[in-house]
């Protein structure tokens, strides 16, 4: 029997955001993935292999290159291989798109989190960056707050026009403190080692989603942000000890681990009083990758019957 091949194109033809992420929070229903990444550096250049094994799920492996100065040759920044494997024998069942999967995991994993914790009149949305990621989040969050509008701000203005003109209700602004002061869900995908976002600019009753940060080095926000926050992680495993946007502040002593208050084996505990900030760190484990692509084959089978 052929092992199936599941394209970008074919996969985003049957595939629905707030369907995803009622599959990801089912699979936190599951038993507790095993997960292990590793990490190979050259220079600003990054190797990042990730596996998991949920039993009921069976095991995934996704391998992921980040070169940053890729655009500059007119290629992608991320790209790798994404293979699922069978939970009863370890064959493998399917060859999976990498940026299928990667575009779905990413921005769903974020949008799990703002269909429990952002208030849900929320109708001001801002997005920092404006790359791939930053595409698929419009999408994503417009899935779940179609009355809402975007607000689009990037280091280079120009990416920042471009992106906005692709969608409607959706403009682009070159005045980052304004939106986030009066945006109601910030989400921030950059890739700089340095804070971007600004605690002293959030007010009460905001989602703030963190993407951009995967390295030890990597920050999107300053210690006033969390320390005027509820925190929420995806996964204490992949995101404590490996992700600076956590582990640097609790290296300083900016916040404690009790801080953080659950991640998505605990999603009983995401709520908020209304005037609350919550803040949530999207660490995009292997595990969120596993049940990601087992959605998109069990997708991917129904539409082909």
């Amino acid at each position: 029997m052929s092992i199936p091949t599941i394209t970008f194109e074919a996969g985003e033809a049957v595939l629905d955001w707030l369907a995803l992420t009622d599959a990801l929070a089912a699979g936190h229903d599951l038993p507790k993935a095993e997960v292990a990444d590793s990490f190979l550096y050259r220079g600003k250049d990054t190797l990042l292999t990730r596996s998991a094994w949920i039993d009921g799920l069976g095991l995934a492996i996704k391998a992921a290159t980040i070169f940053p100065g890729n655009p500059a040759q007119g290629k992608d920044t991320v790209n790798g291989m994404m293979s699922l494997l069978s939970n009863t024998d370890g064959t493998l069942e399917a060859m999976i798109d990498f940026h299928l999967v990667t575009k779905w995991k990413t921005a769903g994993d974020s949008l799990l989190a703002a269909r429990r914790l952002a208030r849900p009149d929320s109708r001001k949305i801002l997005i920092i960056g404006a790359g791939a990621v930053a595409r698929s989040l419009r999408e994503a969050y417009g899935a779940a707050f179609p009355d809402a509008e975007f607000i689009i701000w990037n280091r280079t203005k120009a990416r920042a026009d471009a992106l906005a003109q692709a969608f409607d209700a959706t403009t682009a602004t070159d005045d980052l403190q304004t939106a986030v002061e009066t945006a109601d869900i910030v989400t921030c995908a950059t890739s700089g080692t340095a804070p971007v976002l600004k605690g002293d600019w959030l007010r009460p009753g905001q989602h703030v989603d963190l993407i951009g940060a995967y390295r030890p080095d990597m920050r999107e926000t300053d210690d006033t942000a969390l320390q005027r926050s509820r925190i929420f992680v995806d996964s204490r495993d992949t995101t404590i000890g490996h992700i600076g946007e956590i582990e640097i502040p609790l290296a300083s002593g900016a916040i404690q681990r009790d801080d953080i208050l659950a991640d998505y084996y605990a999603l009983q505990d995401f709520r908020r009083a209304p005037d609350d900030i919550t803040l949530f760190k999207n660490g995009g484990g292997a595990h969120l990758d596993l049940m990601t692509a087992r959605h998109i084959l069990a997708a991917w089978k129904d539409a082909q019957q």
